[in-house]
């Protein structure tokens, strides 16, 4: 039976009738063979376009649609379903892109429309050959995970369990709460992050639904969508909470000192080290890399801390171990670090005890920071603080062009504290751009200038001393002029960076990672919790620079997306996979090797390739690697490319 064609072009407003002339492709496209009917409208995706299409294929009697349109990234799943629920299988759609391989490339309108007719002709002539696929659903292990114990992934795992279902909760840390748990305030509201950050995680400890893992971390993922199984190392907490009184004795006893990460450096720690105030319990834990008996069995005969602990709260002999999880969903929140402002050596951060970053400021406000919440260095009060706003963002000499978001509102709220504390201290903030975009953001830099701080638009291209004095020299780029300004304090408003395991992060799961270096969503508008790796979703600041209002935002988001699957029970998976023609497979592995997916797998057995149909995404890049052609992708046959390519001669 010949197939029934028809063709739609969408306008996608101007974007593409803007370049294209959708009248004469369409003109075009009902004189190719096979085509029933061909039309354009404004936007296709709409449900009046969705309409047309559906109606043509009950009145005329379609085998087979093309969509001339963006970007199938973006709207095949959408066509997809419009033809479903016409009665037509799925995949008998094929897609022309002719906005991002059209209109958004060519300025030439002629150029640009002859293109997309022969885009048009290439895509009826595979569809010509496109045969229905059964749509697969497989079953869903009703648990999620969820990496990282940030404020993120505390909201996240808090959704997914109040949902009814388990939620695993795994942090590589010795606490709770992330980056938030070293804020001193929020803005603009100035509320106390500890008092949000604690009932938070009160409530993630209460929670019948709700495993905590904490100093563990996810080692291995198998699986697929709705059946990942997932090996966590657990190391030992080795001080038992049940016992500890907090009496700090192990700590007074330890001999280990070193930089204090929580305080920022401000401070120094033991080995074994108290808990932050936002943890639940008040209880101490032991840093394993820094312990000098967990490492090399030094602090002998017996290890001083065990010795003074009245308790018998601390065991040392504890060994890690490997424990295996099955979840049918991820959410990775594993945050962000912030931005080393050595990177920037000419503002002489590590050089001068009195410039500082907006992190160690946080500390030194938070009265259970090094100063009990007292703004001094060495013991002195600032008369006259800088704020340097910018640092390590939108700068070509970092690498980092974006905007970290944060800075301009956690410099404002930080002047306003220099002002409440000391209302005769002068101060200035110099800016590139203020950028105040959030719900009270723009009336709080208000009030903060009308407390009377300075702010000048400049670029601060040296820091150094004079006397007791720190001089910021800036071009002021108003006034057009260079000028300095001395200062007491200065404060670096550093921006949010990738962490440095972000790599391990992205390799671990199959992920990839914007141009920026973060995690990269699948799309930034239809899908911007969603990866490239079905069941896998992001939250918070592991995907980009956010504060805490967005933070929270996407980890529900990030959640509501993971229930989706649980609440079901079952997912759909791609129909269009790889599949092994075994009488020609050499079994040689070259495919399996290139898979991104590992949904290649040779059998011990047969010595020939399996195909895992769930992982596979239809790449194709198994086909192109296979020297005996035994693989192909089904809707990307041999006979279904080469009709393209002769409708393109």
């Amino acid at each position: 039976m010949r197939p029934r064609i028809g063709v739609y072009i969408c306008h996608c407003g101007l974007n593409i009738a803007n370049t294209v002339d959708v009248d004469a492709v369409g003109e075009f496209a009902r004189a190719l063979p096979n085509v029933i009917v061909a039309r354009h409208y404004t936007y296709m995706c709409s449900d009046p376009g969705q309409g047309l299409i559906t109606k043509d294929i009950g009145d005329l009697g379609l085998t087979h649609v093309v969509v001339a349109s963006c970007s199938p990234r973006m709207h095949e799943p959408t066509f997809r379903g419009a033809i479903q629920k016409a009665g037509l299988n799925p995949y008998c759609l094929e897609m022309a892109n002719i906005r991002e391989q059209c209109s958004w490339i060519h300025a030439d309108r002629a150029l640009a429309t002859a293109k997309a007719m022969d885009l048009v002709a290439s895509a009826v002539a595979k569809a010509g050959w496109l045969v229905p696929l059964q749509e697969r659903q497989v079953g869903v292990t009703q648990a999620a995970l969820i990496i990282g114990g940030g404020l993120a992934g505390l909201q996240a795992a808090l959704d997914i369990a109040n949902a009814g279902f388990q939620a695993f909760l795994v942090e590589k840390g010795a606490y709770l709460g992330g980056r938030a748990a070293q804020l001193n305030t929020t803005f603009p509201t100035l509320e106390r992050v500890s008092d949000l950050l604690t009932c938070l995680i009160q409530s993630i400890n209460d929670h019948p639904n709700i495993r905590v893992l904490t100093n563990a971390q996810v080692e291995k993922v198998d699986g697929f969508v709705g059946n990942f199984r997932v090996s966590v190392l657990e190391r030992p907490p080795r001080v038992d909470a049940g016992k500890c009184t907090a009496c700090g004795k192990c700590a007074d006893a330890c001999p280990v000192s070193l930089p204090d990460e929580f305080n920022a450096g401000l401070s120094s720690r033991h080995a074994i080290y108290p808990l932050p105030p936002s943890s639940e319990t008040r209880t101490f834990a032991i840093d394993d890399q820094a312990c000098t008996f967990v490492q090399d069995r030094i602090c002998q005969p017996e290890p001083r801390c065990v010795a003074v602990c009245p308790e018998n709260a601390i065991d040392l002999s504890l060994e890690e171990r490997t424990r295996e999880l099955a979840v049918g969903a991820i959410i990775v929140a594993t945050g962000a670090a912030t931005f080393d402002p050595r990177g920037k050596p000419e503002l002489g951060w590590g050089v001068y005890p009195n410039v500082i970053t907006s992190l160690q400021f946080e500390r030194l406000a938070d009265v259970n920071g090094p100063t009990g919440g007292r703004i001094e260095i060495d013991g002195k009060e600032p008369k006259e603080v800088v704020f340097i706003q910018c640092v390590g963002s939108r700068d070509q000499t970092t690498g980092n062009l974006y905007c970290s978001r944060i800075c301009c509102m956690v410099s404002a709220k930080q002047a306003h504290l220099i002002k409440e504390k000391y209302p005769d201290a002068r101060v200035t903030a110099f800016y590139a751009d203020v950028r105040t975009f959030g719900k009270g953001h723009e009336e709080f830099y208000d009030r903060v200038r009308k407390e009377g701080i300075r702010y000048r638009r400049g670029y601060v291209s040296e820091v150094y001393r004079r006397g007791d004095k720190i001089v910021v020299r800036a071009e002021d780029t108003l006034m057009q002029k260079p000028v300095e300004v001395t200062a007491d304090l200065v404060v670096l408003g550093i921006g949010q960076s990738p962490r440095p395991e972000t790599n391990e992060v992205a390799s671990l799961l199959g992920l990839t990672r914007s141009g920026d270096g973060f995690l990269a969503e699948s799309h930034p508008k239809l899908r911007p919790v969603d990866t490239m790796v079905d069941g896998v979703f992001l939250a918070g600041t592991c995907q980009g620079p956010k504060d805490i209002v967005d933070t929270l935002a996407q980890a529900r988001a990030a959640a509501s997306s993971a229930l989706a699957p649980l609440c079901r029970g079952q997912v759909k998976v791609e129909s269009a996979t790889s599949y092994v023609n075994e009488e020609l497979c050499a079994g040689c592995g070259l495919c399996a090797a290139t898979c991104a997916y590992g949904a290649l797998t040779l059998s011990e057995r047969t010595r020939r390739i399996k195909v895992n149909p769930v992982l596979c995404k239809g790449c194709g890049a198994c086909e192109a690697a296979c020297p005996s052609k035994a693989i192909q992708v089904m809707q990307s046959t041999p006979k279904q490319i080469l009709s393209q390519i002769a409708a393109l001669s």
